[in-house]
């Protein structure tokens, strides 16, 4: 099916470009801030046991994860407030122009250990013109679907760039990393603020996806984002990500 986005372009549904990441019962899961891995059991109660493999007549499994530390996730405001504003309420249109970034983080030394950190001024020497930015870090090694990131310092953005992308118009940052913020930095959680402007002028629409993967077969550039949640009432949800290449007659 072909979706037409005026007379000449269009996206090709049947050509969609996934950059979640799955969800699984395995060491191989990725997480990050000191969870265990996810966890799938078969209710047992008096009544039935929920596996069919140990006779039961349906699989039924209890899941157990965290959205915010076992892969690719979307959140709102309602991470760092104290009212938990729920995701499924605050993303309500799920279609965006988007466009995909790559950028190698720079190293800098802290003192006590080496931070690799996204620039501003890296930021600003590309031309962001879309509602939704999705950063691809760089090097790009498949590892990024099985890693965990606990306690491993992982590169995070200057907080100042939250501003510079809330003046360029965008509303929903996507990333391939486990926080905007320093896994470390005594709960400041300084690009959240600012890129949500809590507590001054909380808002309410703009949403931040972490954890994702942009295989380096899908190129820099304009995508159309196709942007799901579970619609959990929750600050943050597990979330499908999937880009659409735009197309020319």
């Amino acid at each position: 099916m072909k979706f037409f986005l005026d007379q000449q372009r269009y996206i090709d549904t049947n050509q969609p470009l996934d950059i979640s990441m799955g969800l699984s019962n395995t060491p191989e899961n990725p997480r990050a801030w000191y969870v265990d891995q996810p966890s799938f059991e078969p209710v047992r109660t008096e009544h039935y046991t929920g596996s069919v493999a140990e006779g039961g007549s349906v699989n039924f499994r209890d899941i157990y994860f965290n959205p915010h530390g076992h892969g690719t996730h979307t959140e709102c405001l309602g991470h760092i407030t104290q009212e938990v504003y729920s995701i499924n309420e605050k993303l309500n249109e799920y279609f965006f122009e988007a466009q995909v970034i790559s950028l190698k983080p720079e190293t800098r030394n802290n003192g006590e250990e080496e931070d690799r950190v996204i620039t501003l001024e890296q930021m600003q020497a590309i031309e962001i013109h879309k509602e939704a930015l999705i950063l691809r870090t760089l090097p790009n090694g498949m590892e990024k679907n099985t890693f965990n990131y606990s306690d491993t310092n992982p590169a995070y953005l200057e907080k100042e760039i939250a501003s510079y992308l809330i003046s360029q118009g965008v509303k929903h940052f996507l990333l391939d990393l486990p926080s905007v913020d320093r896994e470390s930095d005594e709960g400041q959680l300084a690009f959240h603020h600012e890129f949500w402007e809590v507590p001054e002028n909380p808002n309410h629409e703009r949403t931040i996806t972490e954890l994702i993967f942009v295989p380096d077969t899908i190129a820099d550039g304009e995508y159309i984002l196709n942007l799901q949640v579970a619609p959990f009432e929750n600050d943050a949800s597990p979330s499908r990500p999937v880009l659409y290449e735009i197309q020319s007659k």
